[in-house]
């Protein structure tokens, strides 16, 4: 049986050895870190099976791990913090974080958030197949989750990868925004279009870079975004 590797970012000694004791009384692995900075080595040394994460840390910021955690991976991150603010906890989970606890905590329910999450992202993980989508000379590949045009790599994040998936999954729909915001945050749209306009031109200019003579995503004006034909 595979084991599960959790990363504990937390400045707090005493909090960090508490978050460890109770991930590894759940029969899961865990290691601490103790800096966004120290943090940063461990993601970039391995894939993690989640992520609980702090978010004032010496040298870089939580959400500054959080930003660069979800440029590469879907691995779930939970946030464990001090600031109660609902404009700070609605803003780290548009950014990327999967679920958001205040401190003080309490033991059970950290450990359960931490089992159910757990829970979701291998179902989702697993229930994913192999697949090869094309569309003109774009080929994506949900194994590796590369993504080629004409044979040439195109470095896309993850959001981006989820949005480009999405779209080629069903080449003649078109998607609103809040179609796109809802299925890639898992989230519900409050009208930051912004947020998925700058995904989109991120998703246009670099699949431009390799062929600009290609148009690949069309605007629907008053309704959203379609692979164009």
């Amino acid at each position: 049986m595979k084991k599960i590797n959790i990363l504990v970012v937390e400045d707090d000694n005493d909090i960090n050895n508490l978050l460890c004791n109770i991930i590894k009384k759940s029969g899961y692995t865990a290691q601490a870190a103790y800096s966004g900075t120290e943090a940063m080595l461990y993601i970039e040394k391995q894939e993690w099976d989640m992520v609980l994460l702090d978010l004032m840390l010496p040298g870089m910021t939580g959400e500054e791990v959080l930003s660069k955690i979800r440029e590469n991976s879907l691995a779930p991150v939970i946030i464990i913090s001090a600031k109660g603010e609902a404009q700070t906890k609605v803003k780290t989970l548009r950014t990327g974080a999967d679920d958001y606890i205040t401190k003080p905590f309490d033991i059970e329910e950290v450990s359960a958030r931490i089992d159910s999450l757990l829970r979701r992202y291998k179902h989702s993980k697993g229930s994913e197949r192999r697949k090869i989508f094309t569309h003109k000379d774009i080929c994506l590949d949900t194994e590796s989750k590369i993504v080629t045009v004409n044979g040439v790599e195109v470095p896309l994040t993850a959001r981006e990868y989820e949005i480009l998936l999405l779209l080629m999954q069903s080449p003649k729909k078109i998607f609103t925004k809040s179609n796109i915001y809802e299925s890639i945050w898992g989230d519900d749209f409050l009208g930051d279009e912004n947020t998925i306009n700058v995904h989109i031109s991120h998703i246009r200019n670099k699949l431009s870079k390799i062929n600009p003579e290609e148009e690949y995503i069309e605007t629907i004006w008053g309704m959203g975004y379609r692979l164009k034909n």
